[in-house]
């Protein structure tokens, strides 16, 4: 065939510093449609990389006590960093980018100074909302309850000096591209565009900041730095070669096959994305399909929600090639999906273990048992075929083009319905002939045995190579126990019956997916999870322990209190101070103050229920009285102080003695 060239990417990701089992979800199914289309003899170019510039990058990395390029290196090539998962998930990209290469961004000030003097980006001032997790600028009107309708957080008021990409100039065109042609898949998040964004008017788009300071510079403008999505969606050009000398390859892999996106970005990809590409006079991608989440308890996985799951660990206990397999075999691709480590056992156990891994193991055993491991020749064929012969042979036959539409149709999930049909059909064969049976007279039934076990090496082969995209290592451990010389493992193989040699060498290997005890692997879990997040936790420095000894009656001389919170403010003319006014049992009301504000806002605390010591002479700070002393907790973490009052079940009633 011709050797077609093909280009698909992932989205290049935010360098979280706690990466989860989401973030491995689009670049597995991104892998597994790269290793198809090279499976089908493509040349196949397959992008990822990180996006490392932006203001939550700039202040986790000041909270972190390094420069934003160190904390930016640790996480994309540290230890169990973007790079390091992605060679754990065996993920074959071919090409890595971060937005922090040089190449990258002289790329990306030559691609805004362009779209500049065309009269395309022009500066203004911004004033609206913004949501700094999602890095996106909002309207009032798109809020939902006030809240950035992306990922649900809170945003902020913002109001600062900008340039601007002439979006609304696009917005027609836009819409006939939706509305009128196949680019956004599936057909849903056309839908979602049009009547989100679209219908409501398109609005000239922030694209530079004055705010902070990381990020690519606008070389005409030194004040001013490329906002996040110009910076990061040129990439996909930006890393075959546009506008550097780093690669020679835009005019041969461009335009994209396909991006493949999270629906979280599906509005930047699919609007803002070939809006820009038209302002540049470039090719647009053919496709963008944007999948679903995972979801975890109903939300989405998220670090700051705390409901990450982690793919190191469920890699070390189930291996990397089950857990590809369930991401892609579990959740249709372009709908929501809710994971549970339950959910991912029982998919082991069902497909992989039961179905997949007693085929393969059932038939080798036989074959080394009743013929040594080779059957004869001529077992290809038998003398008196069986009705279910035929049709194990056309159903294994007929999967590849099955498999090619779905997978075609960005739908691996159901490719792998189509394999696991087969698989299926090929263990109720097992049954059917009863090949224990046909061996207790091999004179007689010697040929129809070896051809029985052909039919079910020849169908394991089969789906073999048209599983190996989504499991390249058992693949090759199946093919192995087979006996599928190269020529049986290609693409071609997979549509054609009889490509197995009749005499292969088959050998019962050890069990490609063994079964799992559910209750004892989630026990395992569940103590490995709580491990590793102890482990996580941050060194801290904790003041050392006095030695002197306090003698029991002056211990029982501090009366401890609970108390609570019926006001607190901030002390004028203190940086410090915090005046609380508390409710302590006695019917009257008592006042402390505490320097505590550096750590605590003074509406965080109202309502709160805490623990003082009330029984200290009173004394004067600011000229104010204070009467008692509101217990904390203070250790040192990364070199800054840390404190935390001491906060009590709101149960227990104000006045109660602690002891």
């Amino acid at each position: 065939m011709e050797n077609k060239k093909f280009y698909i990417t992932t989205p290049i990701y935010y360098p979280s510093d706690k990466l989860h089992i989401g973030h491995t979800y689009c670049t597995v199914a991104t892998d597994a449609l790269a290793r198809y289309h090279r499976l089908r003899g493509e040349d196949v170019m397959f992008l990822t990389g990180t996006d490392e510039h932006g203001q939550k990058i700039e202040d986790k990395a000041a909270e972190a006590g390094v420069s934003p390029k160190e904390f930016v290196d640790r996480i994309v090539e540290g230890p169990q960093g973007v790079k390091d998962l992605w060679k754990l998930m065996n993920v074959s990209n071919d090409r890595f980018i971060r937005t922090t290469d040089d190449y990258h961004v002289a790329s990306i000030q030559k691609i805004f100074r362009k779209m500049y003097e065309k009269g395309d980006i022009y500066k203004g001032t911004y004033k609206g909302k913004y949501c700094k997790p999602c890095e996106s600028f909002w309207t009032e009107s798109q809020l939902v309850d006030g809240k950035c309708p992306d990922c649900g957080r809170e945003v902020q008021d913002a109001e600062e000096e900008a340039y601007f990409f002439r979006l609304s100039k696009y917005a027609d065109r836009i819409r006939d591209l939706l509305e009128n042609t196949d680019f956004l898949q599936p057909r849903s998040r056309v839908n979602e565009m049009v009547k989100n964004f679209i219908d409501p008017g398109l609005e000239d788009l922030c694209v530079s900041r004055t705010s902070f300071t990381w990020g690519i510079p606008v070389d005409f403008d030194p004040g001013h730095v490329v906002y996040v999505w110009v910076d990061a969606l040129f990439n996909y050009t930006t890393a075959l070669g546009l506008f550097n000398d780093q690669y020679h390859d835009y005019d041969h892999y461009w335009p994209a096959d396909v991006h493949i996106v999270g629906k979280e970005i599906v509005r930047f990809h699919s609007i803002i994305w070939p809006a820009m590409l038209m302002s540049m006079e470039m090719p647009l991608p053919k496709h963008v399909f944007g999948h679903g989440w995972l979801l975890l308890d109903g939300g989405k996985m998220s670090k700051s929600k705390g409901n990450v799951v982690d793919p190191y660990i469920l890699a070390s206990m189930f291996g990397v090639d089950a857990l590809r397999f369930f991401l892609m075999r579990t959740f249709p691709f372009g709908s929501d999906g809710n994971f549970s480590n339950e959910l991912l056992i029982q998919t082991i156990n069902t497909d992989l273990a039961n179905d997949l891994g007693n085929l393969v193991s059932r038939t080798t055993a036989m074959a080394g048992k009743y013929f040594g491991g080779h059957l004869p020749e001529g077992c290809r064929s038998c003398a008196a075929p069986e009705p279910f012969d035929g049709e194990l042979i056309g159903l294994a036959s007929s999967l590849r083009g099955r498999y090619e539409e779905a997978m075609e149709s960005f739908a691996p999930h159901k490719a792998l319905d189509e394999v696991f049909k087969v698989i299926q059909r090929a263990n109720k064969y097992i049954d059917e002939c009863a090949p224990w049976v046909l061996a207790k007279d091999m004179d007689a039934n010697g040929q129809r045995l070896a051809h029985v076990l052909y039919n079910l090496l020849e169908t394991a082969q089969i789906c073999g190579v048209l599983l190996s995209p989504f499991m390249p290592e058992s693949c090759e451990k199946l093919f192995a126990q087979i006996g599928a010389a190269p020529d049986a493992q290609t693409w071609d193989s997979a549509a054609r019956w009889g490509v197995l040699a009749e005499t292969a060498a088959v050998t019962k290997g050890e069990n490609l997916f063994p079964r799992i005890d559910m209750d004892k692997a989630l026990a395992e879990l569940e103590a490995l999870e709580a491990a590793a997040k102890k482990a996580a936790l941050p060194a801290v420095e904790t003041e050392p322990q006095l030695t002197e000894k306090v003698d029991f009656d002056t211990f029982c001389k501090c009366d401890f209190r609970v108390v609570k919170v019926k006001a607190c403010e901030a002390v004028k003319k203190s940086e410090k101070l915090l005046r609380f006014t508390l409710d302590d049992g006695t019917g009257t009301d008592r006042q402390i103050l505490s320097g505590i504000h550096k750590f605590y806002e003074p509406e965080q605390l109202v309502g709160k229920t805490l623990a003082a010591i009330v029984n200290l002479p009173p004394r004067k700070m600011m000229g104010l009285e204070s009467c008692g002393m509101l217990l904390s907790a203070v250790h040192t973490e990364h070199g800054e102080e840390k404190l935390n009052l001491i906060i009590l079940d709101d149960a227990i009633p104000a006045g109660a003695k602690l002891c």
